[in-house]
């Protein structure tokens, strides 16, 4: 079983930043990644980041020059650095393990409980 637990939302002034993390345990796998969704009430949940082919990463267009994933291996744990915050950045976001397949990432029925973020003056 794999257990993600996200952290590091809040509520943040337009133009800020935050870092989100998050922690994997369990039985991760070593050939499984991790990617960043959000999601609004009444929305579905949105690909934010996710890893592709040769350590690159993917971001929604929305995001693009703002938002970037990182990991630390041997933490088990991957990051959202999300800077110059929109108030429609504002979600819950969650993290998501899963795999790429054919240089597009696949995820797998593995998801945290989710960290708000709020972008507001």
């Amino acid at each position: 079983q794999v257990q993600l637990v996200e952290s590091g939302g809040g509520l943040v002034q337009p133009g800020g930043s935050l870092r989100l993390s998050c922690v994997a345990s369990g039985s991760i796998g070593s050939r499984r990644v991790m990617a960043w969704y959000r999601q609004v009430p009444g929305k579905q949940r949105e690909l934010v980041a996710a890893p592709t082919v040769n350590d690159r990463t993917t971001y929604a267009d929305s995001v693009k020059g703002r938002f970037t994933l990182s990991r630390d291996r041997a933490k088990n744990t991957v990051y959202l650095q999300m800077n110059i915050l929109k108030p429609e950045d504002t979600a819950t976001y969650y993290c998501n393990a899963g795999t790429v397949v054919a240089g597009t990432y696949v995820g797998q029925n593995y998801w945290g409980l989710g960290t708000p973020v709020t972008v507001s003056s």
